[in-house]
């Protein structure tokens, strides 16, 4: 099975509240997004997440704007106020949900 980048099928958005993250995931073609809610998994975003340390992530689907949203609770390090990190409200963090392998679509 070929495996592709999530970036080359969509972009992402990522904002902040405390220190919960959350990612908004759009396909760059509406026809993938059916192949999004199949293998863009709470358990893959987990894994890939890892080193965050997530207590817990959440997927919630958005089928009328073809999107997906991820909230990973406890993700920031303790949010803005208590992070030491460069990125202390997650903007970035929307570039390693893009760096994630997955299968390929079945086009």
């Amino acid at each position: 099975m070929n495996r592709v980048t999530l970036a080359d099928f969509a972009h992402a958005r990522a904002g902040d509240k405390g220190n919960i993250l959350s990612i908004a995931v759009f396909p760059h073609d509406a026809a993938h997004y059916a192949w999004l809610v199949q293998e863009l998994t709470c358990a893959r975003v987990a894994e890939q997440f890892a080193t965050r340390r997530p207590s817990k992530v959440h997927r919630y689907e958005l089928p009328n704007l073809n999107a997906l949203n991820f909230v990973l609770e406890d993700a920031l390090e303790g949010g803005v106020n208590r992070s030491c990190g460069l990125d202390r409200h997650g903007k970035s963090l929307s570039y390693l949900l893009l760096a994630l392998n997955l299968p390929g679509p079945q086009d």
